[in-house]
């Protein structure tokens, strides 16, 4: 088996050169599916994994602006179509100076698997630009998101692909995104997600990542008799995920106290509560400030260029980005009582990592499905878009609870192993068979 993981990698690392993340998140999942595939032989005989792996369409185009001062920028972006089979591709637009095609080939091929698992039709893409809204004039983000609506139009539709936002593209973004295709387009339709609630938004929107990953970790915890209520939560970022998994874990009994930007993180022992969290939310999503102007606000702790994973906790929810828990900081979680972790995040933890929170027997569930909620409440929002109608915040609430439930339901049926789950191995078949099945009845597409 391993040598037949190592030749498919190897094709895969040749074909797709100096993509290391994508690299990463593809032996990831063929690990842990491939003894399924061997007991199944028709999916390598389809050569499903290697469809399953090779992108639909990739688009890359050149994104010119103008700044304040007149002075002409131009910037690269980008949207990967990944995979089709269950419906119309979907997923986020990253704005950030890290992007490039190896990253999005990698949040693509994940989404593929977590809108797989969420129940919903939808299919698996992913997009953005290395350009970076942090310092920018709401005039400049503006006519960046223009300029790059004005190519990406000719490439997605309702029915085609639905972007969302992701790292750098918020509520602002979104709306300067939907105003030029509506004004390139000539038509008021679901082509974007995460929309204002005044056209076309869904409630709870914002705060689904966060809140999902939270029910998916009281869903883990379930398992051994045990809920969020009374834990010291870790949290990492201090954008949308983090902040509204710090709201889900204190209204369920939990204490969060820890959060993070690039710059270092935050460690609030009493616990970050309702008055202290609504000062981050001002922080960040207003004044676009940094996470330690929180600790001379409340005279906490604050680290300097350092992650939170040294911090004692009992949950750990990772939020900030890819690649931020190493195997030293696995390891640091596990010797400090660390009993669950959700992924905020998409792949924040390594593979080496990975392998000390099972190693351990830990509760681990990995961001495909921990962090699925984001990417279902779009797609209750495409449903409401579709049909016209704006669902209450309960309802979608109730909704998301539901599918988190239902995403653990099949992690535990594909994952169960004895009596440990182990959630990789659960997320990757679950995902994978729905799709695969799918692209079996649909012949050589």
């Amino acid at each position: 088996m391993s040598k037949r993981i190592e030749s498919f990698m190897k094709k895969i690392i040749e074909k797709n050169p100096g993509e290391t993340e994508f690299h990463q998140a593809v032996r990831e999942v063929i690990e842990s599916i491939m003894p399924f595939l061997e007991k199944n032989p028709k999916y390598l005989e389809a050569k499903i994994p290697e469809k399953i792996v090779e992108p639909e369409r990739v688009i890359m185009f050149r994104v010119p602006w103008m700044d304040d001062k007149a002075e002409i920028h131009v910037n690269r972006g980008y949207r990967i179509e990944m995979n089709s089979a269950i419906g119309p591709y979907k997923g986020g637009l990253r704005f950030h100076p890290t992007v490039n095609l190896g990253i999005l080939k990698f949040l693509a091929f994940e989404q593929v698997f977590k809108n797989s698992l969420t129940t919903l039709p939808m299919g698996g893409g992913k997009g953005g630009s290395d350009f970076d809204p942090k310092g920018k004039s709401d005039n400049e983000v503006m006519r960046f998101c223009q300029s790059f609506m004005t190519e990406l139009s000719r490439h997605i539709g309702p029915n085609t692909d639905v972007p969302a936002g992701d790292i750098g593209v918020g509520a602002r973004e979104i709306g300067y995104l939907f105003g030029q295709y509506k004004r390139l387009r000539n038509e008021f339709t679901g082509v974007l997600t995460g929309k204002g609630i005044n056209w076309g938004g869904s409630l709870i929107r914002p705060e689904a990542t966060g809140y999902g990953a939270v029910y998916f970790a009281e869903e883990m915890l379930k398992t051994r008799n045990d809920s969020i209520k009374g834990k010291i939560c870790a949290v990492s970022g201090s954008g949308n995920v983090a902040q509204y998994t710090v709201e889900k874990v204190t209204g369920l009994g939990g204490k969060a106290v820890t959060l993070s930007d690039s710059g270092g993180y935050i460690y609030d022992e009493k616990g970050i509560n309702e008055k202290k969290l609504a000062f981050v939310k001002e922080l960040k999503n207003v004044k676009r400030g940094r996470i330690k102007e929180y600790a001379k606000e409340f005279n906490c702790k604050y680290f300097e260029n350092q992650r939170p994973w040294a911090v004692k906790c009992d949950v750990a929810f990772p939020s900030a980005t890819q690649n931020e828990i190493s195997e030293s900081d696995a390891t640091k979680l596990v010797k400090s009582g660390c009993i669950c972790v959700a992924e905020g995040a998409n792949m924040p933890t390594t593979q080496e990592g990975i392998k000390i929170f099972l190693k351990a027997k830990i509760l681990y569930g990995p961001g495909k499905a921990a962090n699925a909620g984001g990417v279902a409440v779009s797609g209750l929002e495409m449903s409401q878009n579709s049909e016209r109608i704006s669902w209450t915040r309960e309802e979608v609430d109730s909704r998301l609870r539901n599918i988190m439930i239902a995403i653990h339901a099949t992690c535990v049926k594909y994952g169960k192993e004895g009596k440990y789950i182990d959630y990789v191995k659960g997320a990757n078949i679950g995902g994978f068979i729905k799709v695969a099945d799918t692209m079996l009845d649909q012949g050589l597409v």
